[in-house]
This record gives C-alpha cells, structure tokens and sequence, in this order.
C-alpha cells in the first residue's frame, strides 16, 4: 500500500481528496488528509458578515461532510515536514509517511508583523475582516458605529482574495447610505500598490467606482507602524493616515509548519512550478491554493482552475510521464459594488481582463468589467455552489483554462 498525504483540508486539500479517492484504486493508495480545525469555513462569506447580511451559520459546515469515507481524514496539527524522509510529524508526535504530497496549508493572518497592529486597539477600534472572529467583532462595531473616518489597510502583497478589500469599501458605502449616515463616514483605502489594484485595465474600471463613491486612494502606502495612541498608520516614507475605525489586512503568510520545515520562501508560501505545480524542490510534492507562491490570485477559483493539472500531473509522474504543463493562471472574480450589483474579472498569467460574457459566450449570463445585478447574484449564488459542487470537485460550467471565446480587450471598445 502506498501513501498520499494532503496537508490542509480547506478547498484545496478538500478538491484533491475528493477527485484521488475517484480516480484511484483504494486497494493500492491509501489517501490521508490532515487538518487542525474540523470545520470548513466558506471563506469569501467573511466579507458579507460585518455587514449583516451572514452570519457565522453561513460559512461554517463540518469539514467531514465533504470528505470521501475512504479517504483517512486526520485532525491534528502539523510539526514538520522531512521530505528527506518523505514523512510528516504532527504536534503530538504521529508520523505518517507519503509517496506523494500535496500542500493545501492556504495561508494565514500575521498582524503581529506590523509594530503597533495588535497594541490597545486591536479588536476595539482596528479589526480584519478575513477572519471569523475578526468578521464577527466588526458586524459589533459597525452595528453601534456613529461615524468617522474608515480606512481599509492592506499592508503588503500577496493577500487572499486580491479584490476584497475593495468590495469592503464599496459595501460599506452601501451598507452607511443604507443606514442613512453615509454623510458622516469618510472612506479611505490606503493600499501598497500605485493603483486600485493588480490589473491596470480593472484599475482604471475600480478607480472609476471608488472616485464615484467618494472613496478615497492613498497609493503606495507601505505601513511602517499602527500609533494606537494617535490613531494613525505610518508609512515607512514617514506619511500618516488618521483614522477612527481601521479595517487591515495584515500580512498574509504561509503555514508555521512550511516556514519550520524550510520549504517556504520569505514569507512562507512554497516555491512552485507556475504551469505544472510541482514543487520547484521536491518531485513528489505538488502544491495547490495559497500555499504556492504561484503569481496568479490567491482565491477559490483558482484553487478550482488548479486542480485537474494538479491531479494529471500526480497521476502523470506515478506512471514516469512527463508532467503536463497545463496551469495557465486562470483566475475570475467577482467584485461585489454595493446596491446589489457587481463586477466580473476573468484574466490569467499573459491576458489582461477583457470585456464580452461568461461562462458562455455572448450569452452570459454574466458579463465581464461591467457592473451588473446578474453578477450580483452570481457572487451570492456561488455559495450554494462550493458547498455542493466545488469542494466535492464535481464538474462545472466553467473551463479550467481561459477561454478568449467571445471576449475583446477593453482597448477595442
């Protein structure tokens, strides 16, 4: 009997199990899933909670409903990885040795890389938003807020969900003219990049948005320090930004285990083949999801668009074939703008966002760098499709990789 092992059961590992137990012969490989948490958080839900329309019962199911029986789903934490040894070391001192591995570990807040972000404020008057308890205390304060300045800080890139600091500023707009008090809330996004965000043709289309909505962008802003005292965040050019309620997103890192096993770079995410994601290191490691330090979104498409070359390829190097270099960098978002309505992106390593319809063409019923209410409930209906058809990796509508079919770029139009 030969070992797989999954590190993290998230959307990843979770997609993974489910389609090895499919396209593998239990008689021949035992599959083993290892996380420390047993529930499955439904994580773009975290952004619609500080404004009321999720609760926690929104986003939490047990991760055991989504895993096959045959598959050997472990909780527990993990120590070390030894790929010298081809063995994993959990925290209470089990070892279980692989053939193969795939890392799904995602990654993590790390606000205390930031001088002064976990001082006196934390969680009274600075809160994340892409955590539940951070979620959930913000829900509080924003229900009780009267009012001030709002700056939404992203510290430093890669994050999780590029666009969703952004969908926070636009859904607060909505949720204060809503409460009738948007006249007394200023919006401010103070964000390292020199633009709204990572794309130059969606940065102009959300520049456009924010200048609409009054919100306003401090670009390339590097946070030095949070002064809880003064109620400001510094720049390490020395510039300041006051605020009365700051929402961050601190730092996103890799898993403790990857950077104490030495298979992370700087900030902990593991350095991987772009198109066949294998690890750069290791033969028999392959990476999905936010654990690799790929440069495409880390977000739940993604981790979809990922998943049949990280499969093949497994599968490809167990009968010694060559791997398929097939991951394109196939990413789409949708971008919640408040007042029920919302944007679509779909882009990936070479190819701008474009304009026309997805996921069929000149048919939708989405439609691509517009603001629409079909894309609205596009973003919402989504849920109900991770919980039942994504993380059990069945098949969608959607091709793993981009299709240019009825698409033109923005400069045609």
């Amino acid at each position: 009997m030969k070992n797989i092992v999954i590190l993290g059961a998230g959307t990843g590992g979770t997609m993974v199990a489910n389609k090895l137990a499919h396209d593998l012969s239990p008689n021949e490989w035992k599959i083993t899933i290892v996380d420390k948490d047993p529930r499955h958080f439904y994580q773009p839900g975290f952004l619609f909670i500080p404004f009321g329309i999720y609760t926690a019962n929104d986003v939490i199911k047990p991760k055991k409903n989504f895993l096959p029986s045959t598959v050997n789903y472990v909780i527990g934490e993990i120590e070390i990885i030894e790929p010298a040894q081809t063995q994993v070391t959990l925290t209470d001192g089990s070892v279980l040795p692989y053939d193969y591995l795939v890392i799904a570990t995602g990654t993590r807040l790390a606000p205390e890389e930031i001088e002064g972000m976990m001082g006196d404020g934390w969680y009274k008057n600075i809160f994340d938003f892409y955590t539940l308890e951070g979620a959930t205390l913000l829900a509080k304060h924003l229900d009780k807020w009267q009012g001030g300045r709002l700056v939404v800080n992203v510290a430093e890139m890669p994050i999780k969900c590029p666009v969703a600091p952004l969908e926070f500023l636009f859904l607060a707009d909505w949720y204060f003219t809503e409460k009738g008090m948007r006249d007394k809330v200023e919006l401010i996004y103070a964000t390292p990049l020199p633009g709204a965000f990572t794309k130059p043709v969606s940065t102009a289309v959300l520049q456009s948005t924010l200048d609409d909505k009054d919100i306003r962008v401090e670009t390339e802003f590097d946070i030095m320090e949070v002064d809880n005292e003064t109620q400001v965040i510094r720049s390490y050019d020395e510039r300041e930004v006051a605020y009365d309620l700051l929402v961050t997103i601190p730092t996103n890192m890799g898993a403790k285990a990857i950077i104490n096993s030495g298979l992370g770079n700087e900030l902990g995410f593991v350095p991987t083949d772009p198109r066949t994601l294998q690890s750069k290191h290791h033969e028999n490691i392959f990476v999905i999801g936010d654990a690799a330090n790929v440069p495409t979104s880390k977000a739940g498409s993604v981790v979809h668009f990922e998943l049949e070359t990280v499969i093949e390829n497994i599968k490809n190097h167990m009968a010694g074939l060559p791997l398929e270099p097939t991951f394109d960098g196939h990413a789409n978002c949708f971008i919640e703008s408040g007042h029920g309505k919302a944007y679509l992106i779909d882009f990936n390593y070479e190819t701008q966002p474009l304009m026309g319809h997805y996921p069929i063409p000149r048919v939708g019923p989405f439609t691509l760098l517009e603001e629409t209410r079909a894309n609205h409930l596009g973003k919402l209906g989504f849920k109900w499709a991770y919980w039942n058809m994504m993380l059990k990796a069945r098949p969608m509508l959607v091709s793993n990789q981009m299709s240019m079919a009825g698409k033109v770029p923005v400069s045609e139009n």
